[in-house]
């Protein structure tokens, strides 16, 4: 092998090397943005909402300004929603687990508590890794 042929072979080895990794970098960027910047849910629902009225309508970028405000103002109702609904399906789980559990025996409820904290682990898991942090739901909301 020639000297030349070494050195272009040396290249294009390391062509391909710098295209992975700007291809890399750039995966990464777009990733870390949803998960290290956004600071909760509702913001990155209103840049999801944005990004795509902006792709489906056209919208200039006035328009996009002007109803910015309004998108933001649905994205915090959504979340305001979605919270009283985790709270709502948390005390319906927990008023059904403490009516089902006067009819059980011993054994059973043992085997329903360790069902019940399974599903909490499972719970507080998805949660830390989607929201990007820990933390205890807030207590139940009172019957309606």
């Amino acid at each position: 092998m020639n000297d030349a042929l070494k050195w272009k072979l040396i290249a294009g080895f390391l062509l391909v090397f710098m295209a992975g990794g700007v291809t890399g970098a750039f995966i990464a960027a777009k990733t870390a943005r949803h998960h290290l910047f956004a600071t909760s849910h509702h913001d990155i629902a209103a840049e999801r909402m944005r990004e795509r009225l902006q792709s489906e309508v056209d919208l200039t970028p006035e328009q996009l300004a002007k109803i910015s405000p309004v998108v933001d103002k649905a994205a915090a109702q959504l979340q305001t929603i979605r919270k009283d609904t985790a709270r709502r399906v948390r005390y319906t789980f927990g008023d059904m687990h403490r009516q089902i559990s006067a009819e059980l025996t011993p054994e059973q409820r043992v085997k329903l508590d360790q069902m019940r904290e399974r599903h909490h682990t499972f719970l507080r898991r998805h949660h830390h890794r989607r929201e990007g942090r820990g933390g205890e739901p807030g207590p139940p909301p009172p019957p309606d």
